[in-house]
Formats: structure tokens, C-alpha cells, sequence
């Protein structure tokens, strides 16, 4: 009889347990195999390498100690990635806190109170003035039997891994936006240059044709005509000038540092276009070289686990406390053996009517796991067709920029037969400004070309990872349909 007691017991337990249930309920998310995402015809005609991943340090490679020193000012101290790395430390503490539900908690504590006791209870006093002393130790400790806190401990690990790798993408992007502020700025440079050599000759044609006005060769038209040219090659000159300001300023931002700091900034050189090519089996080594698709399949793994601990929640859980201290009252010594006292209280929850809050909480899980899905699913087909859209940028420049280094050498051709023509006493001096005209706007055409040019290869570096390389304890396991839907004793689907 007294073993069928128990059993009955248990029995009863689990029956109780039942009522709370998660049947039916389940994420309906499932991440996208990257090899699913066909790249050979977009990017057939491109050299694939391993060698083709960014370094590290790939600004290095560009051959400008001054582009160097200003990207390594910016990644110290910049106040954009000190926000990163404070969330950093933020994730890292929340998981600490979760890592201690795992663990026993030991307390002490005591306290001396003066009171007066009333003469109505003779047991407590005579009316006179006391001390009431207490002191105590407490052990608390909830055993986890299905795995359930660890696994909300897990998932806050993997919120900090998310955010260690988040604070590494951090530091790519701004790697990636000073060099491009840099480009610009270079490219500002050369349209001011531009710009200077065409007021000159608009100023030097408009002489020219003022004296022919004059000599009644020419009428006002052509004056005219004379001055929109130079008002506009001043025009130019001016936003050029605004846009070398906007640069410098750009770059001062990204440093963390005030406008005149980028006033100290000297005249780019003009940085080379990196090769065309792409790394062998990009799709499937994409998740690992780029940190926000390491950060969301981090995310992944987290909302997985969290789905496991809001599952635990459905089934029994078992509790111990003991507490153990020694009270007195006036001024008689609390150790004594009569002022001792303890407790041990072992206790059983059992989740049986709660109004749904376990069911919609598990609900809300699973719709975090499916919308952690959704989001890495979005970043990795967009950080695909990133690769493949600077690739055709830079495969187009390619031809654009041959092209108009055919129309530069026949507009350079033309300016040189038109001095001689002009030397020779053939033609003015006023038509062979217009040929230079035409060889300006070549030269501008082309400048804006290469920038374009090395604007478009740092991005193509970012959208490969910029260099990221994953540490100890960055790589997560590969996300896949089965990570919210093992099976495990959590799963209570009575």
C-alpha cells in the first residue's frame, strides 16, 4: 500500500502536467541552403579563386600610407564602434545573469531590531525595552531536470556571439566607408583640376572673341555664348570646390573626429581598381566571410534554444530551499541551542490552468525563430546578388572605361593637330580652344570613371566580408529546419 501511494502520486503528475500542452504548436521557418542559390551564369565569365577572399588588412594592398594611417585612426576609439562593443558587453552580461539560474544561490543575513513588547502576551515581554536579533543562511537550488534553463542560457550566449560578430561587422563597414570617402575626395581633386583648366580656356576663348567683336569679325552672340561658358566653368569650379569640403568632412565623421581634421588631410592618389574576380563556391563559403550572416545565423541558433526553454516550462519542476539561523529576543545570547532554527522545503510545480501564457509564449518563440529565419534567408539572397551586382558594375566599367580611353586619345589627337594647325598659321587659336574643350570633357568623363572604378572595388570587398575571418566560438552551427523541432524530453505534446 505504501508503494502504490507514490506511484498513484506520480501517476497524478503527470496527468495535471498534460493539461498545459504545446501540441500543435511549432515554427513554420526553414533557412535557405545556399547552394540553392544559383550563381554560374550570372558570374560564369569571372576568374574564381580562394585567393579571391579579402585580407584582413586588404586597404594595404592599395599602396596609400596616408589611406592607411586614416583607417587605423578610424577603428580606434571611434565612438560608432564603441556603441557596438557596449552592446557587446551588455549581451555578454545578460547571458551571466542567465548563466546563474543554473547554479545553486547561497544567502546569509541578520538583523537587530529594538522594540518594546506588549505586557498583553506575558510570553513575549513585561512591557520593557528589547533587542530582537536574527541572524540566518539560505540555499536555494531548482534542479534542471528537462534542460530547460540551460537552454535560455544557451540562447543568450548565442545573443552575445550575435553581437561580438555584429561589433566585427562594425569595424568592416567603416573600413569600407573611409575608403570610400577617400575615392571621393580624391575624385574631387581632379574635378577641381578639371574644372580650373576649363575656366581657364573659357576665360582665353571669351578674350578671344571679345577682340573679334571688336574688330567686327564677330557679333555679340558669340560674346554672349563666351560668357555662359566661363559663368559656368566658375560654377563648376565652386562645386568642386564644396564637394573636395564634403569629403573631407565625410572622412572627418568616420574618424570621430571634429571638421578640422579632415582639413590635415592631404590630396589622395588615385587608388587602383582591384582585380575582377570572385571566390570558388560563393554562396556556401559566403555565410562564413561575412559577419552580419554570421551574426543572424547566430541569431538563429539563439531563437532555436529559446523555443526549447519556453517547451520546459510546460512540463513539472522541482524545487529545494533550506534555511537555517538562530533568533532572540533582549539581551540573552541567540546561540544558544534553544535559539536555533531551520527549515528544508522541498516543493513540486506543476504548469496545469494558466490562461494560455505558456501556449502564447511558446506561440511568440517560435514566431522569433521563424522571423530569425526570415532575416538571415533576406541577408544572405541580398548578400548574393551584392556580389553579383558589383560584379557587373565592375565588369561594365571595364568596357566603359576602354571605350572612353579610345574617345580620350582621339579628343588628345585632335587638341595636338589643332595647335600645330594653329602654329602653322592654319587655323585661329580660337577653334583649337574648342578642340580642348571636347578634350576636357573627355578627361572629366574618364576621372569620373575611375573613381567610380575604385568606389565600386571597395564594395565588392565589403559585400565578400571585407576580410572577416571568423575566431574561436564566432562560427555557429549551420541553421537548418530540424534546430526548433528536435526531438527532446522538453517536448510535451500530450
Amino acid at each position: 500500500m505504501r508503494l502504490h501511494l507514490p506511484v498513484a502520486a506520480v501517476g497524478l503528475t503527470l496527468a495535471l502536467a498534460g493539461c498545459a500542452t504545446s501540441a500543435g504548436l511549432h515554427p513554420q521557418g526553414k533557412p535557405i541552403d545556399p547552394s540553392s542559390l544559383a550563381t554560374g551564369r550570372s558570374l560564369a565569365q569571372v576568374t574564381a579563386s580562394e585567393a579571391a577572399w579579402p585580407q584582413t588588412d586588404w586597404w594595404t594592398g592599395l599602396g596609400d600610407p596616408q589611406l592607411d594611417a586614416l583607417i587605423a585612426e578610424a577603428l580606434k576609439n571611434n565612438p560608432s564602434l564603441a556603441v557596438a562593443d557596449a552592446r557587446v558587453r551588455a549581451a555578454q552580461a545578460a547571458a551571466g545573469v542567465t548563466h546563474a539560474d543554473l547554479i545553486p544561490s547561497i544567502g546569509a543575513g541578520g538583523s537587530v531590531a529594538g522594540a518594546r513588547l506588549p505586557t498583553s502576551v506575558p510570553a513575549l515581554g513585561s512591557g520593557h525595552f528589547g533587542l530582537a536579533k536574527y541572524a540566518y543562511a539560505s540555499f536555494k537550488w531548482s534542479p534542471d531536470l528537462w534542460g530547460g534553463r540551460r537552454a535560455a542560457w544557451q540562447a543568450a550566449v548565442g545573443e552575445a556571439r550575435a553581437a561580438e560578430v555584429e561589433a566585427h561587422a562594425a569595424r568592416v563597414e567603416l573600413s569600407g566607408n573611409v575608403a570610400r570617402a577617400y575615392v571621393q575626395l580624391g575624385y574631387a581633386y581632379t574635378q577641381q583640376d578639371v574644372a580650373k583648366d576649363e575656366l581657364q580656356r573659357a576665360s582665353e576663348a571669351r578674350k578671344l572673341t571679345r577682340q573679334r567683336v571688336d574688330a567686327g569679325i564677330d557679333n555679340r552672340i558669340q560674346l554672349e555664348q563666351a560668357n555662359a561658358e566661363v559663368a559656368s566653368a566658375r560654377q563648376q569650379t565652386a562645386q568642386a570646390a564644396q564637394a573636395i569640403d564634403a569629403a573631407r568632412n565625410a572622412l572627418s565623421a568616420l574618424l570621430g573626429k571634429g571638421p578640422d581634421r579632415g582639413l590635415e588631410i592631404t590630396r589622395p592618389q588615385l587608388l587602383p581598381p582591384s582585380k575582377l574576380a570572385v571566390p570558388a563556391d560563393l554562396p556556401a563559403n559566403l555565410i562564413g566571410h561575412r559577419a552580419d550572416l554570421v551574426a543572424a545565423r547566430w541569431r538563429v541558433e539563439a531563437a532555436g534554444k529559446d523555443i526549447k526553454a519556453a517547451k520546459a516550462e510546460f512540463l513539472p519542476n522541482l524545487g529545494l530551499t533550506a534555511l537555517a539561523g538562530v533568533i532572540g529576543f533582549g539581551g540573552g545570547n541567540i546561540l544558544t541551542l534553544p535559539s536555533r532554527f531551520y527549515s528544508v522545503a522541498p516543493a513540486l510545480s506543476l504548469p496545469i490552468f494558466n490562461g494560455g501564457r505558456l501556449r502564447y509564449n511558446l506561440r511568440g518563440k517560435d514566431a522569433q525563430y521563424d522571423l530569425a529565419v526570415a532575416q538571415y534567408n533576406q541577408a544572405l539572397v541580398q548578400a548574393v546578388n551584392e556580389v553579383a551586382d558589383d560584379v557587373d558594375a565592375l565588369r561594365s566599367l571595364r568596357r566603359q572605361v576602354r571605350a572612353e580611353a579610345q574617345a580620350l586619345a582621339a579628343a588628345r589627337e585632335a587638341w595636338t593637330l589643332a595647335e600645330q594647325r594653329y602654329k602653322a598659321g592654319v587655323g585661329s587659336y580660337l577653334e583649337a580652344l574648342t578642340v580642348r574643350q571636347q578634350l576636357l570633357a573627355a578627361e572629366q568623363r574618364m576621372a569620373a570613371l575611375k573613381a567610380q572604378q575604385s568606389d565600386q572595388s571597395v564594395q565588392l570587398i565589403q559585400a565578400l566580408g571585407g576580410g572577416y575571418t571568423p575566431g574561436n566560438g564566432q562560427t555557429p552551427p549551420v541553421p537548418d529546419s530540424t534546430t526548433a523541432n528536435t526531438s527532446s524530453p522538453t517536448d510535451n505534446r500530450s
